[in-house]
């Protein structure tokens, strides 16, 4: 069955890639006043010519950015936006690599034609100096000139993706258990877990069990992109959830089952979290946020600058609000997002309704009257924060091709290999349709009846494989190992 393609739109951060969503959803989304769970999805749907279309709503979001280094695809297809004004510029460049590297087809949309000194010609040559060849260029990348602000071109721009998606063969199985990944979640004083999904095949019903990593909940409540509470979603769709027990990080696969017990059986055979985190209510991962105050400007300038001598390659400080005088009960509500920020004061004091606060939101005050060691504590909290990451290699991709037998959970499968190698008493992570199930483990490759220990690329063989996971014809096993740094 077709779905809907997923867009993600890039550029440099000043030629119109905001503009470009806002332009769109005010012309093809109807606004409701919904009560729902969260005031803003991160994604939306659209319709033109009587079809949809799913668009990332934040460019450059932190999902696509993890997935990107995952190398999986949240998204379908990827418009380019360019300023027919400046030109390419250096985040331009970096966008197309990274869509080049995901590997799904991109188009350029080369905005602010109604601007004075736009300039489209010269902003396709500037693509060609790049290595970069649209059509009429000597290429077969799709251009076209728009203006975000008026909409011109903007018509054309949706019957292109529409066009580009029906070439991609986007196919859904309707009736399958939902997999896709993790837009974004955060955490709600009053409900709980919030999480934003993209289901990229089958559906997503209220009363499934979500299976994120290691995280398994049900789902208590779920809503469209407009705040509506629905009983179901299709492929393509965005989910806001409300029912998992604790927050999934930003472009984790996720999957749906029916029930606790095969929630928890796919649970068991699929790890596909890369980077796990120290438990603790206050870590922030690879992000490192905190709320700066000191007694005067000069104090929080030096403070400034010391806090940026250290944040590290795998944690990153982000001062998310700075202030004089003492921390305050709106200090600490600031500090409450997700992860919740550490408040760092210097040579001030809280206040007895910012104590009060932060042991109901869980936010850690820290106030120091020496800079060392505020400095000292802030070194020890990024080392603390670094994370453990499993570093995976594929060493191989193989396809199913027949299916010989099954029995508990031991297949014998044929097989043929694409790329790398197989061998056997190695890890594989099954894929259907790009989405993952779960993982296994060659016991046994045999060619022509005999036991070999390595087939290499373009040959056929049998294998057996251990996996709770049904291996159907068709699927991708990716074989790997993991090792952690």
């Amino acid at each position: 069955m077709e779905r809907p393609p997923v867009v993600v739109i890039v550029g440099h951060i000043d030629h119109g890639k905001s503009t470009l969503l806002d332009y769109i959803r005010q012309t093809k989304v109807t606004e409701t006043e919904i009560g729902g769970i969260t005031q803003r999805v991160s994604a939306y749907e659209v319709k033109h010519q009587e079809k949809t279309i799913t668009f990332l709503d934040t460019p450059g979001h932190e999902a696509f950015s993890q997935l990107r280094a995952r190398g999986a695809k949240i998204a379908d297809l990827a418009i380019v936006v360019i300023s027919a004004e400046e030109g390419v510029k250096a985040q331009t460049l970096e966008a197309l690599t990274a869509v080049t590297t995901a590997g799904f087809p991109y188009l350029i949309a080369i905005n602010k034609i109604d601007r004075p000194n736009a300039n489209v010609e010269r902003t396709k040559q500037g693509l060609v100096e790049n290595n970069i060849l649209v059509e009429g260029y000597g290429g077969t990348i799709p251009s076209l000139p728009i203006s975000a602000k008026t909409g011109a071109g903007v018509s054309e721009l949706l019957e292109l993706i529409l066009l580009m998606a029906e070439f991609a063969e986007l196919t859904t199985e309707p009736n399958a258990p939902a997999t896709g990944f993790v837009l974004e979640a955060t955490r709600c004083p009053k409900v709980g877990v919030i999480a934003t999904l993209i289901i990229k095949n089958g559906r997503l019903q209220t009363g499934d069990f979500l299976i994120v990593g290691d995280i398994i909940g049900r789902i208590k409540r779920l809503q469209n992109f407009r705040g509506e509470t629905v009983a179901k979603l299709e492929a393509s769709s965005p989910a806001v959830v409300l029912g998992l027990p604790e927050m999934p990080a930003p472009g984790v696969p996720f999957m749906s089952a029916p029930d606790k017990n095969t929630a928890e059986t796919l649970s068991q055979s699929s790890s596909e979290a890369i980077v796990k985190f120290p438990t603790d209510k206050i870590t922030a991962g690879m992000a490192f946020p905190i709320i700066l105050k000191a007694d005067n400007l000069g104090s929080l300038e030096a403070l400034e600058k010391e806090v940026a001598k250290l944040s590290t390659e795998i944690v990153t400080i982000s001062i998310v609000h700075r202030g004089i005088g003492q921390i305050t009960e709106n200090d600490v509500k600031l500090g409450a997002g997700t992860p919740p920020a550490v408040i760092v004061g210097f040579n001030i004091q809280a206040d007895r309704g910012a104590i009060e606060s932060a042991e109901k939101y869980a936010v850690v005050i820290k106030t120091f009257n020496i800079i060392y060691h505020l400095s000292e504590w802030l070194a020890e909290e990024v080392l603390r924060r670094a994370p453990v990451v499993e570093v995976e290699e594929t060493i191989g991709e193989i396809r199913v091709l027949k299916i010989f037998s099954h029995e508990k959970n031991r297949q014998i499968i044929g097989a043929s290999v694409n790329q790398g190698y197989a061998t056997d008493r190695q890890r594989v992570r099954i894929t259907r349709r790009g989405a993952p199930l779960g993982e296994g483990e060659i016991l046994e490759l045999k060619q022509q009846k005999i036991s070999v220990k390595r087939v290499e690329t373009g040959n056929q063989f049998g294998a057996l494989v251990e996996s709770k996971i049904a291996i159907a014809p068709g699927d991708t096993l990716l074989i790997f190992t993991r090792g952690k740094r």
